[in-house]
Parts: C-alpha cells; structure tokens; sequence
C-alpha cells in the first residue's frame, strides 16, 4: 500500500520548443523523402532519447562532415546552427544539405553579421564550446567577436582595438546571469549597442519564468533533460536560485532518489526545450509506483509558436 501522498507541481510551459520541434521534423521528413540513411552533423537537439529514436529510424550522427561515407546522401545540420566553414565544406563535397537551424539563432547569426558590416566590434555572452557559440562566432572573421563567460570576465574585458562594440547572446543562457553580465559591461561601456530584442529566445525564457514561479513551493525540484543541454541545465539553476536548493536534473543516467523524495511533501517537475514528453511521463509513472501522487499543472504561459521547415521538405 502506498501510505505516502506527495504533491506534484508541474511547470508549464516545459518540454518541446518550436524549434526543437522544427528540427526533428526536418529529420523525419527528409528520411520519408529521401530514405536511410540521412546524415545529421552533431546531435540533432540534446536529448538522448530523441537522438537514439531518429538512430533507428535511419539517420546517421556524425561530428565532422568528413566522417560521412556516403556523399551522396543527404546531411542535416543541428538546430544549434553551424559556422559558416561548414555550408561551404559541403558544398566543395558536392553535399546536399538541409539546415535545421532553430530560426532564433539564425536571427542571431544575421544579427551579429550584420553589426561586423557596421563596424561594430562584437561581444558574444555564452558558453564556450557549446555549439551554439561556436556557430556564432563562426559567422564573422577570427578576431571581430569575443567571448564573454561570466561577470568575472565581463569586469575584464578589455577592447584593445578601439571600434564601435555590440553585443549578442547565445539563446539558451539564464535570464538572471546574462542580465548580471549585461549590467557589467553596459557599466564599463556605456555606448554598448545592445540587440533590438533580447536574443534569449522565448522558450528559454518562459521556461525559467515557470520554475521560478513554483520553485519556492517545492521541497526537491526535478528537472528532465540532458547533461549537455544547455537550458536544461540552466533550469536546475534557476530552480536553485528561486528558492529550492535540492534541484536536480534527470537524464538518462538518473536513479530516482526515492528515499529522498520520501522526505518531501511537494516536488516541482519542469523539463527542457529539448525533452520529449514521454520522458516526464515515465519519471511521473515512476513515482506513481511508490506514493500517492496528486499532480498539478502550474501554467504562466501558452505558446504557440511554429516554425515552418523549409519548402524542399514538403
């Protein structure tokens, strides 16, 4: 018998974003087009699960598009975007490609290349080595945009050549530290141009709002997605920041710490841009195994947004 009643509160909006949704269609309708396989360059979103399910569909993932061995055959680039070395790469290859860049970081791409023709030295606020970053960076000649981690690197900046300095944001960072950061370089340079809209995109931000409205209700927080997605992990941050200390994120590796979870009257439950829903149910299902569970959906927001894949697919 299940003695134990615990609370759910679910966060609303989590799970799938537009342009998740967007690039595994573009998957999915390229295999129905053009049959198996289809090559996709680094992983199509961060999540095991989505990635394993497009792997036994028939797509191949690759890092490199030197590792592909047949170059007749279609490749897919992520939706974290690419540098601009990589089109080029594949078209000396003779590759078709189908770029499923979220639309939300193309417009980031479009933006600092356009700031790089004004003249505009550029500041990038991200994470080194996420794909995104180096997608960014590798829209605009080495030397005319630099990476800006952390406060500690803000307060150090130093612009050596003297130009004009903008600056842009990779879309999956924390609303709080980028503001943080912002605040510190505007600080340091007050001439700043700052992006026309907040290059954090909406889904990013609408997830983190929902955790923080529940977070302090919570006495553990759960957060489903992957170790490498980058909003992923800035929800358990979030969670932190917001009032639960005991937040943690779920992947595919997780043990559910049910004797800790035993301790607690109310948990809250979010998920990143890149986590399918099945993966909230099972862990739901899971807890329904050991306790009695009421579960409540806490929602800010609806979204709506949808983002068309291109014309070639249809």
């Amino acid at each position: 018998m299940k003695e134990k009643q615990i609370k759910i509160l679910l966060s609303a909006p989590r799970g799938f974003c537009a342009g998740v949704e967007r690039a595994i269609e573009i998957v999915e309708k390229s295999l129905k087009k053009f049959g198996s396989p289809v090559y996709v360059r680094h992983e199509i979103v961060h999540n095991k699960y989505v990635v394993d399910d497009l792997r036994r569909k028939g797509a191949i993932f690759v890092e490199e598009l030197d590792e592909i061995e047949d170059k007749s055959r279609p490749v897919i680039f992520s939706a974290h975007g690419v540098p601009k070395s990589v089109p080029t790469q594949a078209d000396n290859y003779n590759i078709n490609y189908i770029d499923a860049t979220c639309p939300l970081v193309s417009k980031v791409h479009r933006e600092a290349e356009n700031l790089n023709k004004a003249g505009f030295h550029i500041i990038l606020i991200g994470h080194k080595n996420h794909p995104e970053v180096i997608g960014t960076m590798g829209q605009l000649p080495v030397g005319s945009i630099d990476l800006i981690q952390n406060k500690d690197e803000a307060q150090n900046y130093d612009l050596k050549n003297g130009r004009k300095l903008a600056y842009v944001t990779q879309t999956t960072l924390s609303v709080d530290d980028t503001k943080g950061i912002i605040e510190i370089i505007k600080k340091r340079y007050p001439d700043i141009k700052e992006p026309s809209k907040d290059d954090i995109c909406y889904a990013t931000t609408n997830r983190q709002m929902a955790v923080k409205n529940i977070a302090k209700k919570c006495d553990m927080f759960f957060v489903i997605g992957s170790r490498n997605s980058s909003n992923s992990v800035r929800l358990v941050e979030v969670a932190k920041n917001s009032g639960c200390e005991k937040a943690y994120l779920v992947h595919s590796e997780s043990k559910v710490p049910y004797d800790d979870i035993n301790k607690c009257s109310t948990i809250g439950i979010s998920s990143g841009a890149s986590a399918p829903d099945i993966l909230v149910d099972d862990f739901i299902n899971q807890l329904k195994q050991k306790f009695s569970v009421i579960t409540e959906e806490v929602e800010i927001i609806k979204e709506n947004v949808i983002f068309k894949v291109p014309n070639k697919l249809n």
